[in-house]
């Protein structure tokens, strides 16, 4: 297990904004809604609901908005019937993007999709085109200051964490998909909630793109997060943060 390596972050996503929290909060019921479905509307057994409740504290969503999402999706109604969806393809530059949606209508979505990766310079592939450039893991987020570098790392691997690695920024600690809850839990325990706690579909290599690809890039994320039926994107492009800094200004 790396522990001391310097840590990247090779996703590039931008920052949410108070002018984007109504759409994040439309993609976090929605999850709860589907999570609901799927399962029991009881968090203590249903961990996608957990996960999805915990995304919605980590948004300071307010509780009444979660509870109303469970009851919704815990009823019989066929009006939220949401169904999961991963598009793929590549942005300027050659840069491969993985997109999950979460959609009640995927003869709107894919048209969506593939429309703004035209815009920003990019084309939409089949599915697994650029999925075997990436590995999809539990990936968890803790700033530098909630822990020294030794004692994250200790906690990780008592954790069962694959892996932590951590630089002046934070740490980052990579799980299995099977693992990911149990891990999740245990650091809670230890550090109080995580900044970020997701699966993750992670980059084995990364590509970079120059200023003007980056540009079509950064301009293909922010548009496929700003798509109700859109909950995450991730890319491999390596951008530098002078130059995101640069392009952000």
């Amino acid at each position: 297990m790396a522990g001391h390596s310097q840590f990247k972050n090779i996703m590039v996503r931008k920052g949410k904004q108070d002018a984007k929290r109504g759409k994040v909060f439309t993609k976090i019921i929605r999850e709860i809604i589907s999570a609901a479905k799927s399962g029991m509307p009881d968090p203590a057994a249903n961990p996608r609901l957990r996960s999805a409740i915990q995304w919605a504290r980590e948004e300071n969503m307010p509780r009444d908005k979660i509870d109303a999402a469970i009851k919704r999706g815990s009823g019989n109604s066929d009006a939220d019937n949401f169904e999961t969806i991963r598009y793929e393809g590549y942005g300027a530059g050659g840069v491969a993007v993985i997109v999950q949606a979460l959609t009640d209508n995927r003869n709107r979505t894919a048209p969506d999709i593939r429309s703004t990766f035209t815009k920003c310079s990019g084309t939409m592939g089949e599915p697994g085109s650029v999925a075997f450039m990436f590995d999809y893991v539990g990936l968890i987020y803790y700033p530098a200051e909630a822990a020294t570098d030794e004692a994250m790392l200790e906690a990780a691997i008592e954790a069962g964490a694959d892996n932590c690695e951590s630089d002046a920024h934070g740490h980052s600690i990579t799980t299995s998909v099977e693992n990911f809850l149990n891990a999740r839990e245990a650091l809670d325990k230890a550090f109080g909630a995580a900044m970020s706690a997701k699966l993750s579909w992670q980059p084995k290599m990364t590509s970079t793109p120059n200023e003007e690809q980056a540009r079509q890039v950064l301009k293909l994320i922010d548009m496929l997060e700003d798509n109700d039926d859109v909950q995450d994107v991730f890319t491999n492009a390596d951008i530098s943060p002078e130059l995101m800094e640069k392009l952000s200004a």
